[in-house]
């Protein structure tokens, strides 16, 4: 018998007892406690689920969805991994009993006896069956072949559990069921296998639910273990159902002892891998620290093999430098790592030779005795090395204190010559003036000067250079052919300075001559331009002129002017000779006249130019005059003809104003002949327009020939035309007085005699003679006439015959006055008591009566502004005569 069947055989021996006693106890839990029921219910479905959904389908029910055999052959197939016999499709009992009982048969032949078991009560759902069959299979298949230290099923799954959790302070597991209440157990497990998914730290004894709960969530989601329990149902029973927990807790000894497996072969792999790894590493290692060293060796010996002599003291002193950085920086982590290399290589083949490993050949060239000979090449090239840097530098020194010499009176002497050719060769002289040339020749003489003293630093200059080309300089070409420039620049200096001498003296000559000239050209040409420039001023002046006196005596003066012509001529012909006689100079000798004459800024084109004006304003002039004695002529003429009819026209009017006033004021005959002879008046005033208009156009005659005075006539447009219209307007005032008076004569019942009387009395207190009495004039004709007031009396009357406040009392307003309280006057009663008659004697009046007694419009105005009637006997369209008539004397009525 193999060890396979021992251990069935074992279970089979054993098993039957077993699983009688399980049932036992079965029975006593049902009866017991129907909490139970309900844990196992849900972790065994739970349970089944997990291993269904790989089938793809679940139970909900589990005495349910077990009942027609068909889920529960499909999940012994799932999880034992073997075929069962074929199920039976059909719907009646009988194919649920034999899907059923080829379950059953199935796990009898995995070496279970199913005690009080039966196909029927699973067929008929009997949960305490159905329940007993599920934990036989869970027995079976999840914990019967749990191992661990020569403990199997039950009590190996209870020292897996305790080994994992020992490490675990505040967990003691010694059953499955009052040992996981307080959820730590389950926490522990997953923190001991995964730590990184529960913060162990932070759980609390105390707090079972949110422990259950969080291991129950995090099996779920990180480990694929379903919810198997309930955390209620666990807190809240006294004992938890050990076949609920065991069935959980197997879930997560498959989960991670399947990890552990892997884990342990992993390791081996690794363990054997790693060694392998390192001494591969090694080698690596080796080869590249051998192949750097060789490279660094072989860079290094050709530099300092290199004994080629630097031309600089700096270069040299430079090179030290390197080769002191070699001695300090390069070459001691390079002794560093030769030493490494030896002790690598060591360490390398011991430890091949402990792991059963060949032992190492490095590649071509790479030995440790080919790194030992390559750095005694090195060392050889090394000595000797620094004494050759330290004789370099010291014969460097030497030449370089030379040739810093040669280079300081060199750069001084080409600083001072820096220019002085292009100063030397300038041809200043030819556009400077005579002042100039002479400021320019005691600055020449001072350069000479200079120019010998510095003789002796040329010397030297040259022999400094002698003495570098007998050491032997590195720089000598570049030293003699700054030496030979400057002695050559040495002697163009003195050539050009003798030449600049020469020409400078040269010129001066020649300026003086020049100079003569040109203060005579500037003595004579001043007068002469100053002429031309007030003849041209007087020829353009622009003439303003009103009488032809004035316009004659202009042209004598231009014609006194023209007989000067010929003189001025040959003055200018003179001035122009002297400037010839300049230009002859210029040219014969070729002096460059870029400046001008500094005695003044007139020159010959300017001369001719003005000439050449003065002859052209000339004959301009001539014909100014001429057409402006023509147009004084015409304006002369139009000056008569306004004088002749202005002087006619201006009395006419004066005349006419007197009599017109005449006429209101002296009463002669009745108002009507005075009216009758004022109407004539106005005829003849009229029949008068034309002159008055003849007149205008002989105005604007004048005005559009700018004439503004006039000694003919003292009359202007403005006067008269304010005179015809005073004339117009006293003429219509003076009628309306007078047809006024009529009115007021005949509406009071004044005789013609009282009138005069009022008219006496008006012109006599008429002080200013202006047709109106003033405040203090009307004060005095009211005391003459017996009346008798104070101050606030006669403000009273000055508000009747003043209304306007304008200071004054009009003729009418005095008449209207004194005939107040004489005359038969209209009153507003009066007009009431007419309309009464008219409306039939009502408080109202009609439209239709209104047209019926009035004139139509009459009868219309009163309609227009009549209000509704609105008293108690008011009808449609009933009208407000009273109001009315107040109205027409609400301003007047005293």
């Amino acid at each position: 018998m193999d060890h396979h069947q021992q251990q069935y055989h074992h279970h089979n021996d054993g098993g039957e007892n077993d699983y009688m006693q399980q049932e036992d106890d079965w029975d006593r839990d049902m009866l017991l406690d129907p909490a139970w029921e309900k844990q196992q219910r849900k972790t065994f479905t739970a349970w089944c689920n997990s291993h269904l959904r790989k089938a793809g389908t679940q139970i909900e029910n589990i005495e349910e969805d077990f009942r027609d055999g068909l889920k529960l052959m499909l999940l012994l197939e799932v999880i034992s991994g073997e075929r069962l016999a074929k199920p039976e499709r059909g719907k009646m009992r009988v194919h649920k009993i034999s899907n059923v009982n080829k379950a059953l048969d199935f796990i009898a032949s995995k070496g279970v006896k199913l005690v009080s078991i039966g196909a029927e009560e699973i067929v008929d759902g009997n949960a305490k069956m159905t329940l007993g069959m599920i934990w036989t299979i869970i027995l079976r298949f999840a914990i019967q072949d749990i191992s661990v230290e020569e403990t199997s099923a039950k009590e190996g799954l209870l020292l897996w559990c305790q080994r994992k959790t020992a490490p675990y302070k505040n967990v003691n597991i010694q059953n499955f069921h009052i040992s996981w209440k307080d959820g730590l157990g389950f926490c522990a497990l997953i923190h001991r296998h995964r730590p990184e998914l529960i913060d162990y730290g932070k759980l609390r004894k105390d707090d079972p639910m949110t422990n259950l709960n969080t291991a129950f969530d995090v099996a779920e989601k990180y480990l694929d273990i379903p919810k198997m329990l309930d955390a209620e149902d666990i807190v809240g029973t006294a004992r938890p159902d050990e076949k609920a927990i065991m069935t959980y807790v197997s879930s997560f000894y498959h989960a991670f002892s399947g990890a552990q497996k892997a884990e342990t072969a992993a390791n081996r792999i690794c363990k054997v891998l790693a060694v392998n790894q390192e001494n591969e590493q090694l080698m690596e290692d080796y080869e590249k620290l051998a192949s750097d060293l060789l490279e660094w060796i072989r860079r290094t010996i050709p530099w300092l093999e290199n004994r080629a002599p630097e031309n600089t003291m700096q270069a040299m002193q430079q090179k030290l430098e390197d080769f002191r950085d070699y001695r300090r920086l390069h070459k001691p982590p390079k002794v560093q790592e030769k030493c490494q290399l030896e002790i690598n290589f060591n360490t390398l083949q011991t430890k091949l030779r402990l792991s059963n490993r060949p032992a190492f050949m490095p590649s071509e060239g790479k030995m440790v005795s080919d790194i030992s000979n390559a750095w005694g090449s090195l060392e050889g090239a090394e000595k000797g090395y620094e004494e050759w840097l330290l004789n370099e530098i010291r014969r460097l020194e030497r030449l370089d204190h030379l040739a810093e010499k040669f280079r300081q009176k060199a750069a001084i002497h080409e600083a001072w010559t820096d220019g002085k050719e292009e100063m030397l060769q300038q041809k200043d002289y030819e556009t400077a003036s005579l002042s100039d040339i002479k400021a320019l020749l005691k600055k020449h003489e001072a350069f000479e000067s200079d120019l010998a003293a510095h003789q002796d630093r040329v010397e030297q200059i040259a022999a400094i250079a002698q003495e570098l080309n007998e050491l032997e300089y590195y720089d000598s070409p570049s030293v003699n052919a700054r030496c030979q420039r400057i002695c050559d620049q040495w002697d163009s200096l003195g050539v050009l300075t003798q030449k600049r001498s020469e020409a400078l003296q040269r010129t001066e000559k020649l300026l003086e001559t020049i100079d003569q000239l040109y203060l005579e050209f500037a003595k004579s040409a001043a007068p002469f331009n100053n002429w031309m420039e007030g003849a041209m001023e007087d020829l353009q002046d622009t003439f303003i002129v009103h009488t032809i006196e004035e316009i004659q005596g202009l042209s004598t003066a231009h014609e006194q002017f023209k007989a000067t012509l010929p003189e001025a001529d040959k003055e200018r012909q003179a001035i122009l000779g002297i400037h010839n006689e300049i230009a002859k100079i210029v040219q014969t000798y070729h002096v460059n006249m870029a400046g001008t004459n500094p005695y003044t800024t007139i020159n010959p084109q300017e001369i001719n130019a003005k000439w050449d004006k003065v002859r052209q304003l000339v004959p301009q002039r001539d014909q100014a005059l001429i057409e402006e004695h023509a147009r004084q002529q015409n304006n002369e003429r139009l000056r008569r003809q306004f004088a002749n009819q202005a002087n006619v026209i201006g009395p006419w009017i004066q005349t006419k104003m007197q009599e017109i006033g005449r006429i209101s004021i002296e009463m002669h005959g009745t108002l009507e002949d005075q009216l009758t002879h004022l109407r004539q008046y106005e005829k003849s005033i009229v029949n008068y327009k034309p002159k008055i208009d003849q007149l205008e156009g002989d105005h604007q005659l004048i005005q559009e020939a700018l004439i503004f005075d006039n000694k003919h006539t003292n009359y202007t447009m403005e006067h008269i035309r304010v005179g015809w219209e005073q004339l117009l307007t006293t003429i219509a005032r003076t009628i309306n007085e007078i047809e006024n008076q009529i009115l007021t004569r005949d509406a009071k019942g004044i005789s013609q005699d009282q009138m005069n009387e009022f008219r006496a009395s008006f012109n006599h207190f008429d002080r200013k003679k202006t047709g109106m009495m003033d405040a203090e004039d009307f004060r005095a004709c009211l005391i003459s006439m017996g009346y008798n007031m104070g101050e606030a009396e006669f403000a009273r009357i000055m508000s009747i015959v003043d209304p306007n406040r304008l200071g004054v009392v009009t003729f009418q307003a005095f008449i209207d006055f004194m005939s107040r309280e004489t005359a038969d006057t209209d009153t507003a009663d009066q007009v009431m008591a007419s309309f009464k008659v008219l409306a039939g004697d009502k408080n109202y009046i009609l439209a239709d009566e209104l047209r019926r007694e009035l004139p139509p419009d009459q009868a219309e105005y009163c309609i227009a502004r009549m209000t509704p009637y609105t008293g108690p006997d008011a009808v449609p369209g009933a009208l407000d005569y009273m109001s009315f008539s107040t109205a027409l004397y609400g301003e007047s009525d005293l």
